[in-house]
């Protein structure tokens, strides 16, 4: 098991990694002055660039949205991974290898290699499949897109292939770009018989399956041909890098969108994927060959930023009671949203491919709309099983969805079903729903180990993980937080642009100049916590490649974005020879404003002062202001 990746490596990684090499993979930059660049920022829309990148700096910031950090945060944000997979995966870049801590391991540099190797034999397979859709043996491929709406732009957007016929098409071809038969093995794109390997696809339309980070992991195949005796849809059989519970095809073209909407939609198939996102449906995804899982949970609970503030998942299911039996077996135990989770369910029995053919893309909009609460939907569905208008069909009706009721958590929405469901069952009388719903309830609670096992009812299971946890009735307070500046605000300016410099070019205050920036008294609260975290980061005596990062870790967490926003900042200077002397003003103008304030104390202090009482005070105050002004003059060059 991984146990915690060492800091001196993360450290070691974060240096080592060029980030505007990265953020190019993703943003078109230009350059914005000395050591800077910008472009239009991957996180929100704007139409005008305010996306900063400081390369030696090793940091980004937009003065758009705010979001702001280094390498290793943005390719966290980018892939929508966890803190230690883009360590793992930047460290794969350059080849470097991490260690653990307490012993724990993660992967290996020969493993990190194997990797490689698996994913650029599936870059070259994809590319070699979308050739081949081109040639005339795969006329029926294009048939069958032709026919469910797909030209050719929408199979090159989502690199629709075709395996052709044959048995080592494929084999010869990736042969001949230097892989290995053992290495082949590895892929699950091949079967192997008595005489070796040979195609596992063949006389088939290919998908690609990708990865959250946008790498062909998989291959989705489907029948073309009558003499084909295998199964409809063919998938990549479980590997090193696909593992069915945890893709979702799709989920690299709609992760952006699922981000910013908060919205997954869940379909069936790839041919529904294509179908809603060319409708501008763009937050559609598919399992691959399974159940949506526990896996598919944590994926998808990342991107919507499962918090309960929010966003909603869509399943969409035929009509038929198949289609039924699926969407109920869509939210068992292991669901763990808060978002809330409804179903779209096509009375018709259409999927999102037949609908945008048949009716267009508004219809596929119209689909998602039509969608239905959980709670509504599993209630329904019990309901539908007996026949309601019989005394015996409404006993039997409320005794099984008593149970999905009870599980609702919160108490106003379990109120709110409860006497929906006296409707939907024809009750005069609202309590007699009631007193079943807090029967079912007492009843579940009684019984050990059956709440959340997976025990019991489903479809209470189903609902019970739906709901957020009910508010307590105490209010907690919240600690204080620190505001954010107004940038504009003419009493902060001056510290806001000495702070831009010193965390910018932290070599122009000298030993000397430390202590007087130490000292200088910073009036605006956010500005003062920057200029200690600068003071605590300086006397740390960390390497230029850490330095944001150590100031960061030394002012409070709200203001993390303020300190990349001011060592991201454009600086007034289009030269280095003007950029030194931007830089050297405005400290010496800020040393000279604190010298100004300390001598306005001093003499004030001197006037309130009797010499003849306090002779000796006295003399130190004079004294004092002697200095200052010597300071002063010294800043300013006089002599």
């Amino acid at each position: 098991m991984a146990g915690l990746i060492k800091r001196e490596d993360i450290d070691e990684v974060r240096t080592r990694t060029d980030l505007k090499e990265i953020v190019d993979a993703y943003v078109t930059l230009k350059s914005a002055g000395i050591g800077s660049f910008k472009g239009l920022c991957p996180f929100h829309d704007e139409r005008s660039p305010s996306f900063h990148v400081r390369p030696q700096m090793g940091y980004f910031h937009c003065f758009g949205c705010q979001e702001s950090g280094d390498v290793i945060s943005f390719i966290q944000k980018m892939d929508h991974i966890s803190f230690s997979e883009a360590v793992e995966k930047l460290a794969g870049r350059i080849s470097y290898e991490l260690r653990y801590e307490d012993g724990g391991t993660g992967p290996r540099r020969e493993d990190v290699g194997k990797r490689q190797r698996l994913l650029d034999a599936h870059k070259i397979a994809g590319e070699f499949f979308r050739a081949q859709l081109l040639t005339p043996g795969a006329a029926a491929g294009r048939q069958f897109l032709d026919e469910r709406g797909f030209d050719r732009e929408a199979a090159e957007r989502f690199g629709v292939g075709f395996a052709p016929q044959g048995w080592d098409a494929l084999l010869k071809h990736l042969t001949g770009k230097g892989f290995t038969q053992e290495e082949l093995k590895m892929t699950g794109m091949f079967s192997e018989g008595q005489r070796g390997i040979y195609d596992r696809f063949r006389g088939r339309l290919i998908w690609p399956i990708r990865d959250i980070a946008g790498d062909t992991v998989g291959f989705g195949a489907r029948k073309l041909f009558e003499d084909d005796q295998g199964p409809k849809y063919l998938n990549t059989p479980e590997t090193s890098l696909y593992k069915k519970s945890q893709v979702l095809y799709g989920i690299d073209l709609a992760k952006k969108s699922i981000a910013s909407k908060r919205q997954l939609v869940v379909v069936e198939g790839y041919t529904d994927v294509m179908a809603c996102h060319l409708a501008g449906v763009d937050t559609a995804v598919a399992t691959c060959g399974t159940a949506f899982g526990a896996d598919h949970i944590k994926v998808a609970r990342r991107l919507l930023s499962d918090d309960g503030t929010g966003g909603e998942v869509v399943f969409t299911f035929d009509g038929d009671a198949a289609g039924q039996k699926a969407a109920l077996k869509a939210f068992d135990e292991d669901q763990r949203f808060t978002a809330q989770t409804f179903v779209a369910v096509e009375p018709t029995g259409a999927d999102p491919c037949e609908l945008r053919q048949r009716k267009g893309d508004e219809a596929v909009h119209a689909l998602i709309r039509s969608r239905r609460p959980l709670f509504e939907f599993a209630i329904r569905t019990t309901l539908a099983k007996f026949d309601l208008s019989t005394v015996e069909g409404r006993v039997s009706g409320l005794r099984a969805s008593a149970p999905v009721v009870a599980a609702i958590r919160d108490g106003s929405t379990r109120m709110g079903y409860s006497q929906e469901l006296a409707g939907w069952l024809g009750m005069a009388d609202p309590n007699e729903v009631l007193r079943a719903v807090k029967g079912a309830e007492r009843r579940a609670h009684s019984q050990p180990g059956t709440q959340g096992s997976g025990q019991g009812n489903a479809r209470s299971d189903v609902v019970r993980h739906q709901q957020a946890p009910a508010a307590t009735t105490e209010v907690e307070q919240a600690p204080p937080t620190m505001s954010r500046p107004d940038p504009r605000d003419p009493q902060g300016r001056m510290e806001r642009e000495a702070l831009e410099v010193v965390l910018q070019h932290p070599g122009f205050l000298s030993a000397g100049n430390w202590q007087h920036f130490a000292a200088t008294e910073f009036v605006v609260p956010a500005y003062k916590a920057v200029q200690q975290g600068i003071y605590l980061a300086g006397e740390s005596q960390v390497a230029s490649s850490q330095w944001l990062e150590a100031v960061r870790e030394h002012v409070p967490p709200e203001l993390g974005s303020l300190v990349a926003e001011l060592a991201l900042s454009p600086l007034p200077a289009t030269r280095e020879e003007t950029l030194t002397r931007y830089c050297r003003d405005i400290l010496r103008r800020l040393f000279e404003l604190q010298i100004t304030r300390l001598k306005e104390e001093r003499l004030g202090a001197l006037q309130r002062m009797d010499p003849a009482v306090d002779p000796e005070s006295y003399n130190l105050l004079q004294r004092e202001l002697m200095e200052l002004e010597t300071a002063r003059r010294q800043l300013r060059g006089d002599g």
